[in-house]
């Protein structure tokens, strides 16, 4: 591993000249080997490791909601009740994962250190589709050991000062960067998360209508789902929400959410299949 110091005691001069905006250029060129994608498994390896689904989104007027279940499994054992696969990447976005737990945890660090170095560098933020973008070359760098197995599939959204409206972007594994209208969802669940979503969602919504939404479509990919992680009433355990508006990102808290889990599992009690769409 590469150590800043060369024995000297002064800071080596790769940290004092004027570099590149992208925290991940200057780590390539400083420091390849921690790079998290420059990593390769010896050829015919196997790694079994915890994956994580399954991530829902979710437009309103002037904001985006983004939700997660939190389990993580490994082959037909749940590796983890309470993994947190949505984290905010800046003020104004947040991204999730879906796929390999530890590589998108890896990444979504990275990602992190990312939107603030160009901020430190640059002086400014950047665009919302610059952010996207980004996260598209990080992930088109991770495709060797997607290939291999290890593959991670995010979900980005965040606010758009210059439209004044929440925005979803999706990725395949080789970086390709796709932008959703109203809604999305990945991970193994999000087959029948899309279809609650598809059902329920509706563009004049607020918020904590769509945050209503979004708990019902994990609510559908954990009843067909075993790899999403259903209401844990015993353990209090519930879905990781952030609401993002021009005010930033907000999570909302176990007691917010819970109350909004807790209304849901009441109401399957007397309508397993959940609510029928609104005309």
């Amino acid at each position: 591993m590469t150590s800043i110091h060369d024995g000297t005691g002064r800071v080596p001069a790769a940290f004092l000249a004027q570099g590149t905006s992208s925290f991940t250029d200057f780590l390539g060129s400083y420091a390849p080997e921690l790079l998290p994608h420059r990593r390769a498994l010896p050829a015919g390896a196997h790694v079994d490791a915890p994956h994580g689904t399954t991530i829902v989104a979710a437009t309103f007027p002037g904001g985006v909601v983004m939700a997660g279940d939190r389990r993580a499994t490994m082959g037909n054992l749940i590796a983890q009740r309470d993994i947190e696969k949505v984290f905010p990447a800046d003020e104004f976005s947040c991204v999730s994962i879906a796929g390999t737990a530890g590589i998108g945890l890896e990444m979504t660090r990275l990602f992190q250190v990312e939107l603030e170095h160009y901020e430190k560098i640059e002086g400014t933020t950047l665009s919302l589709d610059g952010k996207a973008n980004r996260l598209s070359t990080m992930i088109r760098g991770n495709l060797g050991l997607a290939m291999q197995g290890l593959a991670v599939v995010p979900m980005f959204v965040g606010y758009d000062p210059e439209s004044r409206e929440g925005r979803i972007f999706s990725y395949d594994v080789t970086g390709g960067r796709y932008e959703e209208t109203n809604y999305h969802s990945v991970g193994s669940g999000s087959l029948f998360a899309r279809g609650a979503l598809k059902k329920l969602h509706r563009p004049g919504m607020n918020a904590d209508q769509v945050v209503r939404v979004t708990v019902q479509a994990l609510y559908d990919a954990a009843d067909d789902d075993s790899a999403t992680g259903g209401p844990d009433l015993t353990r209090s355990i519930w879905p990781v929400v952030f609401v993002i508006t021009a005010d930033g990102a907000h999570r909302w808290s176990d007691t917010e959410v819970g109350m909004v889990v807790r209304s849901v599992v009441e109401e399957r009690m007397t309508a397993p299949d959940g609510p029928h769409a609104a005309e």
